[in-house]
C-alpha cells in the first residue's frame, strides 16, 4: 500500500515504518482496530505524511531533498553485537578452573602443594588491587613476595593452557 501511494518511491518502507510506529502510539488505535479502519486510517496517514511538506515525516526525514532511515526507539534497545568469541570464552573459563584447581589445597583430588594456593591468592589480590603496595598494605606480606607469586601464578597458568592445547591470542 505504501509503494503504491509514494509511486514506488525509494522511502516508501521508512514512510510505512514510521506511519505504523506512530499509529501504534496513537491514543485511539485500539479503537480504530475494533472499527476495521485502522489500514484507512494508516494509508491516510502515509499519504499526508509522505506528500506534505510540513509533516512530521517530512520535517524530520527528507532534509533538502534526501530521505533519511527512520531512527526509532526501538533501534536503541538492540545494540549492535561484536561476533561472540568461544576462543576468549573457553580461555577465560579454562583460567577460572586452573586458579580454582590451585587453591585446592584439601580432600579428594586437591594438591598438596600449599605453594600454588598462596601464588592463587596472591594472583586473586592482585586482580581485586592491582597495585603491590596498596596488597603489602594490606597483607602485611612484602611486595616483592606477592610480585613474585603473581608472576609464577601467571606463568604456571600459562604453562598448563599450554599443555591442555588451549591457545588464545588476545590481540
Amino acid at each position: 500500500m505504501s509503494k503504491k501511494i509514494c509511486k514506488s518511491n525509494s522511502g516508501w518502507e521508512d514512510v510505512a515504518h514510521f506511519c505504523i510506529i506512530k499509529f501504534t502510539e496513537h491514543e485511539r488505535a485500539q479503537e480504530l482496530i475494533d472499527l476495521n479502519q485502522a489500514m484507512k486510517f494508516i494509508s491516510g496517514m502515509i499519504y499526508r505524511s509522505f506528500w506534505s511538506n510540513t509533516s512530521q515525516y517530512y520535517t524530520e526525514y527528507h532534509q533538502k531533498g534526501r530521505v533519511e532511515p527512520v531512527h526509532t526507539i526501538y533501534d536503541d534497545a538492540i545494540p549492535e553485537q561484536d561476533e561472540y568469541d568461544y576462543e576468549k570464552d573457553i580461555a577465560i573459563e579454562a583460567i577460572l578452573g586452573i586458579i580454582e584447581d590451585m587453591k585446592h589445597t584439601e580432600g579428594e583430588g586437591g594438591n598438596r602443594d600449599k605453594k600454588l594456593w598462596e601464588m592463587a591468592t596472591y594472583l586473586e589480590q592482585w586482580i581485586e588491587t592491582p597495585n603491590f603496595s596498596a596488597l603489602e598494605r594490606r597483607t602485611d606480606v612484602p611486595r616483592t613476595t606477592i610480585s613474585r607469586g603473581v608472576e609464577d601464578a601467571i606463568n604456571y597458568i600459562k604453562q598448563v593452557l599450554k599443555n591442555n592445547n588451549i591457545d588464545y591470542d588476545p590481540s
